[in-house]
């Protein structure tokens, strides 16, 4: 039988979505002929194509931008029908709002099956204006109506859909613990031992991701001023370095995933302190290697920590160096690392991904 033809259109091709699309086509491409369509982004790695299957078709979509430009937008929908009609795909699945937005506005009309996972809605972010999140869920909501289904990547991602749309699911990120586990091996430590191992090098907090907005570099600051003794690392780069300006911060730029692991490996807790996410892939990996995780209190780290059980949920300043203070001298509780770490193994692991997607698309047709 002709396997199914599925369609990946992603404008965000960079971090946790990166992740996420190399471990989807990845695991699918043997039961499915799987292409993904995408844009450049700083965050991309040079040698992405490395990352992907030989099976798996990559075409860059070269107009597609990260914010708004009518001129560009236009260009890449045309971009896109001509990658639509030369595929001719039964499924289309599009990440990030703005190729959902494009994709569900252009495509939503032809006999296809279309998918739309938000990875973190663009009227969640605080770095625009009122007016600017009013506008974003419009479109969220005019989009809504058209024939697709909203694919949450995770539960609260899963509850503001149903506020923009009647038609959506979830189905939780997942990583591949396989892959996480050969590079915390190859990082030289042992894997799943962790001890209070201030004595061996300077407690360590750190944190992975894009140094932007989102990801509040200003508070990770204010965190490191605060606790001058201890070390923070920032793996990766982006557009905000300045502002970490605090002397005991170390910034590593951008790492592929496995010499993000293998650094990581070596440090002792795990910080998230973002504005707002989707499911952060770089949490899940951090509970699967058994650090201790401190997030900010938003949707998309809720799903995951549970706090005081799995990991430690803050609201201000001082929780955050209350937490990490107190993990500092007395070290990470067990109990929490384990809670964290079994969570992960049983519900947020790529073959579980694989295994929910490829139902959804066998149920097409």
């Amino acid at each position: 039988m002709e396997k199914k033809r599925v369609l990946h259109i992603a404008e965000a091709m960079g971090g946790g979505v990166f992740t996420y699309l190399v471990e989807l086509a990845n695991g699918m491409c043997e039961d499915f002929d799987i292409t993904v369509a995408f844009g450049i982004r700083s965050e991309t790695p040079p040698n992405y194509e490395e990352y992907f299957d030989r099976r798996v078709t990559l075409i860059k979509v070269r107009n597609f931008t990260r914010g708004l430009n009518p001129v560009k937008d236009m260009r890449a929908c045309l971009e896109l029908k001509q990658i639509v009609k030369r595929i001719n795909p039964h499924i289309i699945h599009m990440h990030s709002s703005k190729a959902g937005a494009i994709g569900r506005m252009m495509l939503s009309k032809q006999n296809r099956k279309l998918f739309y996972t938000p990875h973190g809605y663009s009227f969640l972010m605080e770095d625009i204006s009122p007016i600017g999140k009013h506008f974003y869920r419009q479109i969220e909501k005019i989009c809504g109506k058209r024939n697709c289904m909203t694919v949450a990547c995770g539960e609260s991602e899963w509850e503001e859909s149903k506020k923009v749309t009647k038609k959506s699911t979830f189905i939780s990120n997942g990583i591949n613990i396989e892959k996480i586990q050969e590079a915390m091996e190859k990082s030289g430590s042992n894997a799943h031992i962790h001890t209070h191992t201030q004595g061996n090098h300077p407690f360590t907090v750190y944190t992975v991701g894009r140094i932007d907005y989102q990801k509040n570099p200003e508070l990770f600051n204010e965190i490191a001023e605060s606790l001058p003794e201890i070390k923070f690392v920032w793996i990766g780069d982006g557009e905000m370095k300045d502002k970490l300006t605090a002397e005991n911060i170390t910034v590593t730029g951008w790492l592929n995933n496995e010499e993000a692991i293998i650094k990581a490996e070596k440090y002792d807790v795990f910080l998230l302190a973002s504005r707002w996410e989707g499911l952060p892939i770089a949490l899940l990996e951090a509970m699967y290697m058994k650090k201790p995780c401190i997030v900010s209190n938003v949707v998309g780290n809720r799903d995951v920590i549970e706090n005081n059980y799995s990991g430690y949920i803050c609201n201000h300043l001082d929780e955050f160096v209350q937490v990490i203070g107190k993990l500092a001298k007395e070290g990470s509780e067990e109990t929490v690392v384990n809670h964290a770490y079994r969570q992960v193994v049983s519900h947020f692991n790529s073959g579980w991904l694989i295994e929910k997607y490829g139902e959804l698309y066998h149920e097409v047709g």
